[in-house]
């Protein structure tokens, strides 16, 4: 049985679970694939040439494994070989992708996208339509349903996946992707502090 403990302010609350085992395959850390516009359709989304903005809005995804942060990668939804889009070196040193302008002589970009390894998932929009977490991993390629993240599978993987600070129950790839909404998904034992505000 799972017990609720306080963390921190705001009445949040962790869930106390144990260690997450190596899976033996589709471990943390997963790459940005090779192949975003095929997985952007996969998705059910539509590959554009440029980045439209009549729906901007960023939400955030934290991931940890055994209480480790895991790299939300760059470019994911990016065709960043394209050569209409640009790089740009953040200051941590990373790669970012993005700033396509002219358009891509062919669809290049999702509407839901990471720019940099910040962990920001960008939806940059021409309509009226929010994203939700499950299309962002599918565009990933990783695993997410209510069994498993990724190879970390329950009951061997515990995992819990929080929406502003607060366990969630439902199903993860249902939930929607606001503007400055905090994701956080704990595989195995927890990091010192969940993550409860966008940033």
């Amino acid at each position: 049985m799972l017990a609720l403990a306080g963390c921190g302010g705001g009445g949040n609350k962790v869930v106390e679970q144990g260690p997450a085992p190596e899976p033996a395959k589709g471990a943390a850390p997963w790459p940005a694939p090779a192949n975003p516009m095929a997985l952007t359709r996969k998705a059910g989304l539509t590959p554009e040439t440029h980045e439209f903005v009549f729906l901007h809005v960023h939400a955030h995804l934290d991931v940890f494994v055994n209480g480790k942060a895991v790299v939300v990668p760059a470019g994911i939804g990016i065709a960043v070989d394209d050569p209409a889009v640009k790089r740009f070196q953040a200051t941590d040193g990373s790669i970012g992708y993005g700033g396509i302008n002219p358009p891509c002589f062919s669809p290049c970009i999702s509407p839901l996208h990471t720019h940099f390894t910040d962990g920001v998932l960008h939806t940059e929009a021409k309509e009226d339509q929010f994203n939700n977490l499950g299309e962002f991993f599918t565009e990933w390629n990783v695993r997410l349903d209510r069994k498993c993240v990724g190879g970390y599978c329950r009951p061997a993987a515990p995992f819990t996946v929080y929406v502003d600070g607060n366990p969630d129950s439902g199903d993860p790839r249902q939930i929607k992707l606001e503007d400055r909404r905090e994701i956080a998904i704990v595989i195995g034992t927890p990091p010192q502090k969940i993550p409860s505000s966008f940033g």
